[in-house]
């Protein structure tokens, strides 16, 4: 069996992460969180997961920042990044798309949606 695939969840709503938690877990990923763009940042690069879920709104450094140090940084450009927000302004997917970003997933989520871009993603 391999190792299973690492995914960060970057987002401040708590309750948020502990759901998304509960779900990618029990969907066989491992998962760590952070609950602000700094502690998210800090986690990517120690941890190097296999993917991360990356709330836009965040304290501290909001996740277009997160997303373009994380791509600009040849160590982490590889690692898909799927942006995970309220916001659904066709500008802020324009943002996403140039800060790097995979996918770009609006909350509320459907989470057979957000399952089924992390699987394609990860292959």
């Amino acid at each position: 069996m391999p190792d299973k695939r690492r995914i960060l969840v970057v987002d401040d709503e708590k309750d948020l992460v502990d759901t998304l938690t509960f779900r990618l877990e029990a969907n066989g990923y491992e998962v760590s969180a952070a609950y602000d763009g700094l502690q998210g940042l800090d986690k990517a690069k120690k941890e190097k997961p296999d993917l991360i879920i990356l709330d836009l709104m965040l304290p501290k450094m909001d996740g277009y920042k997160v997303c373009g140090l994380l791509k600009a940084d040849s160590r982490y450009s590889k690692i898909p990044i799927i942006l995970f927000t309220a916001r659904a302004q066709d500008s802020d997917k324009k943002m996403g798309e140039e800060v790097g970003a995979d996918a770009y997933i609006t909350k509320p989520f459907e989470p057979q949606v957000l399952l089924e871009k992390i699987k394609t993603l990860l292959i």
